[in-house]
């Protein structure tokens, strides 16, 4: 078992592509958890400071749930500087963005 029982979940975010998002429940169901989205929440609130780009991980609908976490607008900032485009709090053609490990690792 990591050290760390999130660095599985921060290995999987780190390869997400700029430019790309993906979902709690993907990342979950990627590791073989599939229940374990919440996890993947807490995971992403808790790695603040350590270089993972949580702001590539959205909902299932492509909403900036943890938004909060980064304080005023930060996490619609950075998908933006990547090109990714966001109306009220969601993810534009979130579908053709999202980046599911399963298929594309």
């Amino acid at each position: 078992m990591p050290e760390n029982p999130f660095d599985d979940i921060y290995e999987v975010v780190k390869l997400i592509p700029p430019g790309r998002v993906t979902s709690y429940g993907t990342i979950a169901n990627y590791l073989g958890s599939k229940g374990g989205a919440r996890l993947v929440g807490w995971a992403m609130n808790a790695c603040h400071g350590l270089g993972i780009p949580a702001h590539r991980v959205v909902n299932s609908k492509g909403l900036l749930t943890g938004k909060v976490y980064f304080g005023g607008n930060r996490m619609q900032e950075l998908l933006e500087a990547e090109g990714v485009q966001i109306r009220n709090d969601q993810v534009l053609d979130f579908q053709k963005l999202l980046w599911d490990p399963a298929v594309e690792l």
